[in-house]
């Protein structure tokens, strides 16, 4: 269990928080790329607390800004997006994706007034369909992270996102907690034929009896035995299985600073997927979840499947609001609770969200107890607490620095029981920590 006060520090991420300094130190994603239009309508965001405004420029040039006109304060949502920049609607001034004044209509043309005038916006990338913001120390902005899913051709990835009604903390803690799927994710049938139709309905992941017995292991073993190690960018988390011989039955995850994490799911030739927690406030987040194939595009039925909330991404409505949401109870069946699914809601990702919303809009973590299967969550706590409390002491964090580490793989693998995690990251991904950057030309 954490204290009140360390709860508190690992949770808040607004403006002066240790967390939130922390977290501004690495690029976010704000939105989608298919949100913004050229010329269209700016979008209000929230991020760590701040209210922001993103808009597209007829060039196509993205800007995130705060949505306050410098002049008297008028809110630039009701501006007019034209000819490269955003006009207020109160006076006419007009501002540019860096928040530059390219025009100002009430001073004389001669005027260099307007020379003087600044709009804040953050740095802002463009990049594996998403848009991302830096909001740290512009003398610090680094390279974005080069996960594999931007690495790819825009045709071998799907990215969605959605809302969720609980600190980012919580939600990210739950994704590496990977014994949990022995439960919260089982398909209760005991007919193997049923339970994969099932279960591919919800996850996709491979096909045939090799499928079937990587569910039965992951079902009949809730106690895997976990191993760690750091790398330069976060976290692996290995999670040993029995299986029906004396091998083990690997299940490996990724947390990589300061929140994303990749799902253990994926053998070779599996699809990759992972997930990127992005604070709005304390009690609610965004999350972006995109899935990668190193090796083949995605065909339009997958993309289809995908949109329509399969494996780990949501079936959402126009505003990226989960179908099945808190204020439904996740539309939770109770009927088929009892035959097709341990908690009656269907959809992994639903399933995760409601588990993770009712811990409360900010888990109380001084009332929890612990056990062998959550060394992850406390490896991931003492990683991020520490970097904080590092920075708060004028060490800045490594990761940002660090950028082409951020291609790494996570997934499933076979091996005999006197195999350590570094021999089967080894085995699996060529490289201890699953690092693949090499096959991008980024190096080893």
């Amino acid at each position: 269990m954490l204290s009140k006060a360390d709860n508190e520090f690992l949770t808040r991420a607004g403006k002066d928080t240790p967390m939130g300094d922390l977290l501004r130190r690495f690029w976010m994603p704000a939105l989608l790329s298919e949100e913004l239009e050229r010329d269209g309508p700016p979008q209000k965001i929230r991020i760590m607390g701040e209210d922001l405004l993103a808009f597209r420029d007829t060039e196509g040039g993205v800007g995130i800004v705060e949505p306050h006109c410098p002049h008297r304060g008028a809110n630039l949502y009701y501006g007019r997006n034209e000819e490269c920049g955003l006009r207020c609607a109160f006076h006419g001034w007009k501002f540019d994706v860096e928040g530059n004044c390219v025009d100002l209509p009430t001073s004389p043309p001669e005027s260099s007034y307007k020379n003087t005038i600044h709009l804040q916006a953050y740095p802002v990338r463009e990049w594996a369909d998403m848009v991302w913001v830096y909001m740290g120390p512009k003398e610090h902005v680094p390279e974005l992270p080069q996960l594999e899913l931007g690495l790819v051709p825009a045709s071998n990835r799907f990215v969605s996102k959605k809302w969720q009604d609980c600190n980012w903390v919580q939600s990210l803690e739950g994704a590496i907690d990977t014994a949990h799927f022995s439960f919260l994710h089982k398909v209760p049938t005991q007919d193997e034929k049923t339970r994969l139709e099932i279960f591919r309905t919800t996850s996709a992941i491979g096909a045939g009896q090799e499928l079937q017995d990587r569910i039965r292991w992951v079902m009949d073993d809730p106690r895997p035995k976990f191993a760690i190690a750091g790398h330069d960018t976060g976290l692996v988390i290995g999670a040993a299985r029995k299986t029906d011989s004396a091998d083990r039955y690997w299940r490996i995850s990724q947390f990589l600073m300061p929140n994303h994490a990749l799902v253990p799911v994926a053998f070779p030739g599996d699809v990759y997927h992972g997930q990127c927690w992005v604070p709005v406030d304390d009690v609610n987040c965004w999350i972006y979840t995109y899935s990668w194939l190193p090796d083949r595009p995605f065909t339009n039925s997958e993309r289809e499947k995908y949109a329509n909330g399969l494996s780990l991404h949501a079936e959402v409505d126009d505003g990226y609001m989960p179908v099945r949401n808190i204020r439904n109870d996740y539309r939770l069946d109770r009927e088929k609770q009892k035959t097709e699914s341990f908690t009656g809601i269907m959809g992994v990702s639903e399933q995760d969200a409601a588990i993770q919303d009712s811990q409360g809009p900010i888990q109380d973590r001084t009332r929890e107890h612990l056990g062998p299967t959550d060394v992850g969550i406390v490896e991931f706590r003492k990683m991020v607490m520490g970097a904080a409390r590092a920075l708060s002491s004028g060490t800045a964090p490594k990761a940002p620095g660090a950028a082409s580490r951020y291609a790494v793989r996570a997934g499933g693998w076979i091996a005999g029981p006197e195999k350590d995690l570094a021999t089967v990251m080894t085995e699996r991904f060529g490289h201890r920590h699953g690092y693949v950057g090499n096959e991008h030309g980024l190096g080893d």
